[in-house]
């Protein structure tokens, strides 16, 4: 499995060979460094870790901007996470990562953390329809009877009550790539995504609809590493 680290821009519409208008969501991909490999020999699993999202030193810990420097990445990255990849060829330490690896026709997983709601009643949190809204009727948006009087005299775990909405991690499946930009580092996919404009989303190849695919590095990188990232491969090994 491949994937990227991106932030959502926002929505906006495209027309498709037929004249007929698709929303979309564009995504912005660059740039996404490899920051670490985790192989089964050292680290019992098999992942690449990547990283997203430039911020200022100071505002990371010291153990972050160390593992960066590590790994060959000049730059302060906000966003660190791993995916799990039997096949890594092809990709090194400190190497940017391209958009293309998704193209036009994909099917990719995106995983985001949901808009928050906060503290919301029954009626739009789980769908309650609620009671009368006539004159005289005092049950209005209520939750009604929670629990039983005498036997067991305690509400179960589990009941659907108020409560705070949203701030989930949510992952919607099977999103339809309509176009990539390498030159600008921009993934536009159809439809909405979870999550709020400028909130840091995984993109996974689809792993109910996804083609076998391999990584792609961007196609500024050079083919031969750089001294820092070749002393940062060569303390890893």
């Amino acid at each position: 499995m491949i994937g990227l680290l991106g932030k959502k821009v926002g929505m906006t519409q495209v027309f498709d060979e037929e004249g007929r208008q698709v929303p979309v969501t564009v995504l912005d991909c660059s740039p996404c460094y490899v920051t670490a490999i985790r192989t089964k020999e050292k680290d019992g699993y098999q992942a690449v870790q990547l990283g997203y999202g430039k911020g200022k030193a100071k505002q990371l810990g010291k153990a972050r901007v160390g593992h960066l420097k590590k790994a060959g990445v000049e730059e302060a990255l906000q966003f660190v996470r791993e995916i799990r990849s039997e096949k890594t060829d092809g990709l090194r330490l400190g190497a940017q990562l391209s958009v293309k690896q998704f193209e036009s026709g994909d099917f990719i997983d995106i995983t985001g953390i949901s808009k928050g709601k906060g503290f919301q009643g029954v009626v739009k949190k789980h769908g309650f329809k609620g009671g009368e809204s006539a004159h005289g009727s005092k049950f209005g948006r209520e939750a009604g009877s929670t629990g039983q009087n005498s036997t067991p005299g305690r509400t179960y775990r589990g009941r659907k009550m108020a409560g705070h909405m949203g701030t989930d991690t949510v992952t919607k499946s099977n999103c339809f790539v309509v176009d990539s930009d390498e030159a600008q580092g921009v993934l536009i996919v159809r439809g909405s995504i979870p999550g709020h404009n400028g909130a840091y989303v995984v993109i996974k190849n689809s792993l109910k609809k996804g083609k076998a695919k391999s990584w792609k590095i961007h196609s500024s990188e050079s083919a031969s590493a750089s001294p820092a990232q070749e002393a940062a491969e060569s303390e890893t090994k």
